[in-house]
C-alpha cells in the first residue's frame, strides 16, 4: 500500500484528545508531534498534573502545557494554541477534536469514556483491550449507529493480526491458524543453560536438549520445552488471551483449546505447530487462534510481540519457490507461515486515527460482532469475600486465568466475562478448575461495564 496516496485525501490534521497517560499514551504523545496529520494537544488523566507530566515526558516545553480544572481554562488554553491537560473529560467535550484516544487500561473508565465520547459523535480509537473484550462490538455497534467509528489500533496486536489475516484471505489464502509470541522472549544461553525472560533468569539446561527437534516430532519437541520451562516461567498470560479474542470476534476465528496451545517455538518451526493435526501439527481444524513463546539466543533478532498467520501450501511450485527465498514452510511443503515480527505500540497509532477519522473505516472490519468470550476461571479454590483484585503490568488477577470460549449473552449461571468480576467481591466460593459465574460475584448496580454488556447482549440478541 502507498500509504501517501491512502490518506491522500486528507488535508487538515485529525485533532485527538488522549484519556490515559501510561507508557502508550506518552509514545502516542511523542509521535504525534512528528505526524504531520495528527495533532494531540488535549489529554485527560486522574489529575490535570498527570496530564501535563505526559505532555513534559513527549517532549513539550512547560510554556507550552495549561493545567486546566475548568471548562473556561480549557477553552482559554485551546485558543492561545496551548496544550490542554485535564482530570475530567466532561470539561473538554467542548473543543473541536474528532476523536477520542482511550488508553486507562480500565474496564470500567474505558467503557464510560468511550461511551461519551461516541454520544458526542466522535471516533474512538479504543486502547484498553480490557474493555473491548467484555463490550467492545457493542461499542462499535453504537458508534455506528450515531455515524462514528469505534477502532482498535495499529501499534498493538490485534489490530495488525486482523489486517494480516484479512490481507491473506483477500488473496485467497486459507488460513489455518493466526496468532502472536508472548510479550517477552525466552533467551537462552547456550554454554551456561540459562534463560532469560522479562529480566528473569533461570538455569535450565536441559532446554539445551530440545532446543533443535531434529528428526523428532516438532510438536512432541515443543512440548519437552515447555515442560522444562514451566518449571520456571509461566507459559500463559490473560493479556494474550485477551487480545487474541478481539481477533476472534472481528474475524470469526475460535480457540483450538479455550487455553490455547501455546508452544514455545521457534519461527522456523511456525509452519509445523500450527498445522493441522493430520499433517503433524497442534490445530484440530482451521481458522483458530494461537499463540507461541519464541525463544531464540541472544545474538537472534526477537519477533518483538509480532503477529503471524499459518496458511495452506496449495500450490507446490509456488511455495518450494518461496521456501527458496527463506520463507518459512512446513517439512511437508503443505502449510506456510507468513509473519509481522513488530508491534510499535503508540508509534503506529496514527494510520488508525487517520483511517477512522479521515476515511470512515474501523480496523475491526465491518462484522465485528460477540463471537468469543474471555472467561475467568479458579486457578485455585477461592473463598466467598475474595477480592478478585486486577493489578500489574498485565492486569491479571492473582488466583484467575482465563480460557476463550463461544461467546452468549450474561447470566448468573453462565461464565462471567473475566475484565467484567476484575475487582468484584466473591459472594459465594469457587472451586479450582471452575469458571467464575455472574452469580458467583457482587457488581454494584452503577456499574457502567456490566450496564453496557447487556446493551451488547440486546443488540446482537437477533443477529
Amino acid at each position: 500500500m502507498n500509504f501517501h496516496a491512502h490518506y491522500a485525501g486528507i488535508t487538515e490534521p485529525v485533532e485527538t484528545c488522549l484519556v490515559g497517560s501510561g507508557s502508550f499514551g506518552r509514545s502516542y504523545l511523542a509521535q504525534s508531534r512528528r505526524t504531520r496529520l495528527v495533532n494531540a494537544r488535549i489529554a485527560v488523566d486522574m489529575s490535570a498534573e498527570a496530564a501535563g507530566r505526559a505532555f513534559a515526558a513527549a517532549g513539550f516545553a512547560p510554556s507550552e502545557i495549561a493545567l486546566c480544572e475548568t471548562a473556561t481554562e480549557v477553552r482559554a488554553a485551546w485558543d492561545s494554541g496551548k496544550c490542554v491537560a485535564a482530570a475530567s473529560l466532561d470539561i473538554v467535550l467542548g473543543l473541536p477534536f474528532q476523536l477520542l484516544v482511550e488508553a486507562t487500561g480500565s474496564p470500567e473508565g474505558a467503557t464510560q469514556y468511550s461511551l461519551a465520547a461516541i454520544e458526542a459523535g466522535r471516533h474512538v480509537a479504543l486502547v484498553s483491550k480490557e474493555a473491548d473484550s467484555v463490550v467492545g462490538p457493542g461499542l462499535a455497534r453504537l458508534a455506528q449507529q450515531k455515524g462514528v467509528v469505534v477502532t482498535p489500533v495499529d501499534g498493538d496486536q490485534p489490530s495488525l493480526l486482523i489486517a494480516l489475516a484479512s490481507w491473506a484471505e483477500v488473496l485467497g489464502l486459507d488460513i489455518i491458524a493466526a496468532g502472536k509470541s508472548s510479550e517477552y522472549d525466552f533467551v537462552l544461553d547456550a554454554a551456561t543453560g540459562d534463560v532469560a525472560c522479562n529480566g528473569v533468569t533461570r538455569h535450565l539446561p536441559a532446554l539445551r536438549e530440545h532446543w533443535l527437534p531434529g528428526s523428532r516430532s516438532i510438536v512432541a519437541n515443543a512440548a519437552e520445552r515447555a515442560r522444562v520451562l514451566g518449571e520456571a516461567f509461566p507459559l500463559r498470560a490473560v493479556p494474550d488471551l485477551c487480545e487474541m479474542t478481539l481477533v476472534a470476534n472481528a474475524l470469526g476465528f475460535s480457540a483450538d483449546t479455550a487455553g490455547f496451545h501455546a508452544p514455545p517455538a521457534r519461527i522456523p518451526e511456525l509452519a509445523d505447530l500450527f498445522a493441522e493435526r493430520d499433517e503433524g501439527g497442534l490445530m484440530s481444524g482451521t481458522r483458530r487462534i494461537d499463540v507461541f513463546h519464541h525463544l531464540r539466543l541472544a545474538e537472534e533478532a526477537s519477533f518483538a510481540g509480532g503477529v503471524f498467520i499459518v496458511v495452506r501450501c496449495d500450490n507446490a511450485e509456488t511455495w518450494e519457490m518461496l521456501a527458496g527465498k527463506g520463507h518459512v514452510v512446513s517439512r511437508s511443503g503443505r502449510t506456510g507461515a507468513l509473519y509481522l515480527p513488530r508491534h510499535l505500540l503508540g508509534v503506529e497509532v496514527a494510520t488508525s486515527i487517520l483511517d477512522a477519522a479521515g476515511l470512515g473505516r474501523s480496523g475491526y472490519g465491518g462484522d465485528y460482532r460477540p463471537r468469543q468470550d474471555l472467561v475467568a476461571v479458579a486457578l485455585r479454590d477461592l473463598a466467598a469475600g475474595t477480592v478478585l483484585k486486577m493489578g500489574g503490568h498485565h492486569h491479571s488477577i492473582d488466583g484467575i486465568g482465563a480460557e476463550v470460549r463461544p461467546a452468549a449473552p450474561l447470566a448468573a449461571d453462565r461464565p462471567a466475562p473475566f475484565y467484567l468480576v476484575a475487582d468484584r467481591p466473591l459472594v459465594r466460593p469457587v472451586k479450582a478448575g471452575e469458571a467464575i459465574r455472574l452469580g458467583d460475584v457482587e457488581i454494584g448496580g452503577d456499574s457502567g461495564l456490566l450496564a453496557m454488556r447487556h446493551r451488547q447482549d440486546a443488540l446482537f440478541a437477533a443477529v
